[in-house]
């Protein structure tokens, strides 16, 4: 059985990235393994390395990058279901089944959209919240959000502080919105694409002409 999710859809730095979880039997994933936002990070860390460890598991995950992203010739959707389908098929064998995190509005059509793009023939259902109410795609949230997690850091380490690197955190805009400052030009990570990004330009712009 497999287990499909992403972490990283909204942010507007760095990657998003998809992880899928393959096993014999469920009964061997940890009994606390849960949606992800719901386990604290050293947990799910700890969670993650034990899954690694464990020959039991098979994992596979997949990076789609600030770039990708950013290509006008693509949407969300459609990545979510690339970057699923590019985790799965490191797993998952001929007449397996499992579930997907669906992100989609349909269910039935974004299960369809990751099917066809699995290397392998499998048994595919998407469901939403599925990393609520199933261990294996909780499994896979959980690695999903630790490789995010681990990227931020990266992320830290090369520009400093940016904060969890979601719109709405203010250490991530202030990160931003001084960086454009100094630099005239948003950073490599930055998703230029969201409206975020787009605001800092902005009001740098203005501050510009607020001089003259």
């Amino acid at each position: 059985m497999f287990g499909v999710d992403e972490a990283g859809k909204g942010p507007v730095l760095g990657s998003m990235f998809a992880a899928a979880v393959a096993v014999a039997d469920p009964a061997v994933l940890p009994a606390d393994v849960d949606d992800s936002k719901r386990i604290a990070p050293d947990r799910r860390e700890a969670l993650a390395a034990g899954l690694r460890a464990d020959d039991r598991v098979a994992v596979g995950v997949a990076e789609v990058p600030a770039d990708r992203i950013d290509d006008p010739e693509t949407d969300m959707n459609t990545l979510t279901v690339a970057a699923q389908a590019e985790a799965l098929s490191a797993v998952a064998a001929d007449g397996a089944s499992g579930i997907v995190d669906a992100g989609d509005t349909s269910e039935r059509r974004f299960a369809r959209r990751v099917a066809d793009r699995v290397d392998a023939d499998v048994d595919l259902t998407a469901e939403h919240g599925a990393d609520e109410r199933h261990a294996v795609v909780g499994a896979a949230s959980v690695l999903a959000k630790v490789a995010r997690d681990a990227h931020v850091a990266e992320l830290a380490a090369e520009y400093g502080e940016v904060g969890s690197g979601y719109p709405s955190d203010p250490t991530t805009r202030e990160f931003l919105a001084s960086y454009v400052a100094e630099h005239a030009e948003l950073p490599e990570c930055a998703r230029r694409s969201w409206s975020t990004c787009e605001d800092v330009l902005a009001a740098h712009e203005q501050s510009g002409l607020a001089e003259f």
